[in-house]
């Protein structure tokens, strides 16, 4: 039997993956857009003129009404909500994270959702949200386990997903993924990290995914639940989401809001379309503002908006550009600015996943001096063995000295043989006045280099003045080119 998920293409811990279903293989990562059984904005058929290839629903709210259940069970979930491709269905677990409590059992529901024909079916987990006290998360999360694996007794031919729970503590989100990892599951969404979005926590997002990414295999599909907005599907997808799904395009244009990659405007309070989706290419801000049609035509922006984004980040992952892309849309909010450095905090577990760039390194900001070709450069500082006489120097000069080596600086690096001028990273795009963020860790590294080649005698030509330089001064000869 074929693989389920076939990942083709990496980079970073991003990868373009093809995820096969009953009703068809979609690429990821990708957007589920979330259809409500009883209010559709948007017709399901018309889903796929978006990029859609699978959508999600809500089987909980199907079994709750009679008329829907019944049409369910008889025609199929497919014909039910008019969508041909493949459709995910969730338990219930949303309206038990609101209501506290809902009228169906886990059993029930997975044999629900298999009975109706639902692609990818997910159990009755708890979605225990953050903050809580560590023995209320360990206990649901005990509970959540539990549940999964009696829906893995109950699996038949549909794809089956195993929430990964644990409230904000790293630990549990490992330990939940690594022992799920071990069962017959078919994907692994990270559940109750909505409250986190909501709040402009992406730090502590970053903390959930990493840790649970640690937990699970490195090829286990994972679904980040209820992200659906496109400022941070770039961070996300390059720490390893390959689905997600999204309610926002239909709510935010409910409250008149219009998405952009760049975050979110009160559509009142917009002049111009800053977009030339279909909609906003045949209309302007004042006729889409006093449209009987508004909500229409908001959602439909919002979904244009969203898929455009998503293939933007897989070209990048073509490409092999991630970071760059992720540096990009991080700087549009102080709070995804916080993510990504939190996310450059485990630069040395990346790097582990990180393939051979096929992208020029851009340096764009103190950030990329801790993205993970830098942490890997400095790991490789012990093969290069120097003796005799070495000179350091960021700039070709003229001295009327013999040298043994001769080493290229370079921020953030630091120092390398000049005969790799040319090959990644080295050939790096950097701006000719190094930060201080890119001169500290190219000087840190200098230093090691140096501390791993005993005996040597180091000259360092140098032309900025940093508070290292006192060190380096123990170290080598300094020449001060001004």
């Amino acid at each position: 039997m074929p693989p389920i998920f076939e990942i083709t293409h990496k980079d970073i811990c991003g990868r373009i993956g093809r995820l096969e279903t009953r009703h068809g293989t979609i690429e990821t990562p990708t957007i589920m857009p979330v259809v409500n059984p009883n209010i559709r904005t948007i017709k399901p058929s018309e889903m796929r003129k978006f990029g859609a290839q699978i959508i999600i629903t809500n089987s909980y709210i199907i079994y709750r009404k009679p008329q829907l259940r019944e049409r369910a069970l008889s025609e199929g979930l497919h014909s039910l909500i008019g969508f041909d491709g493949p459709i995910m269905t969730d338990s219930g677990s949303f309206q038990l994270s609101v209501y506290g409590e809902v009228e169906v059992n886990n059993r029930q529901i997975v044999q629900f959702q298999q009975e109706i024909g639902s692609d990818i079916g997910v159990p009755l987990d708890i979605p225990t949200p953050p903050d809580v006290s560590w023995e209320r998360a360990e206990s649901e999360l005990a509970i959540t386990i539990e549940r999964e694996k009696e829906a893995l007794e109950l699996k038949n031919d549909m794809l089956l997903a195993a929430p990964v729970q644990g409230s904000s503590f790293p630990e549990l989100r490992e330990r939940a993924g690594r022992e799920l990892s071990g069962a017959d599951f078919d994907l692994y969404p990270l559940g109750a990290v909505v409250p986190l979005m909501e709040s402009y926590r992406y730090a502590d997002l970053v903390d959930v995914i990493v840790a649970s990414k640690k937990g699970l295999s490195p090829a286990a599909p994972v679904h980040l639940f209820g992200a659906g907005h496109p400022m941070m599907f770039a961070l996300a997808v390059a720490l390893g989401c390959d689905l997600f799904d999204s309610a926002s395009y239909a709510l935010y244009a409910k409250e008149g809001r219009y998405m952009t990659v760049r975050g979110t405007y009160h559509l009142d309070k917009l002049q111009y379309l800053p977009c030339s989706c279909p909609v906003c290419s045949s209309t302007d801000a004042e006729e889409l503002i006093k449209s009987d049609n508004r909500e229409e035509l908001l959602a439909r922006h919002n979904l244009y908006a969203t898929f455009a984004e998503m293939r933007e980040v897989k070209q990048a992952i073509k490409e092999g550009s991630l970071w760059e892309l992720v540096e990009q849309r991080c700087r549009t909010h102080p709070r995804l600015l916080d993510g990504l450095r939190r996310a450059l905090s485990y630069s040395e577990w990346i790097e582990q996943f990180q393939q051979a760039p096929r992208a020029t390194f851009f340096y764009s900001g103190p950030e990329s001096a801790l993205r993970p070709e830098v942490v890997r450069f400095r790991k490789r500082l012990r093969n290069f063995r120097l003796d005799g006489r070495v000179l350091i120097r960021a700039k070709r000069l003229e001295i009327d000295e013999d040298f043994d080596h001769v080493l290229e600086f370079k921020a953030p690096f630091g120092a390398y043989p000049v005969e790799l001028k040319e090959t990644y990273p080295f050939n790096a795009e950097v701006a000719d006045e190094p930060d201080h963020e890119a001169l500290t860790v190219a000087l840190q590294n200098t230093l090691a280099l140096m501390e791993l080649n005993p005996g040597t005698e180091f000259t360092f030509v140098y032309e900025k003045e940093h508070p290292l330089m006192t060190h380096m001064g123990q170290k080598a000869k300094l020449v001060n080119f001004q």
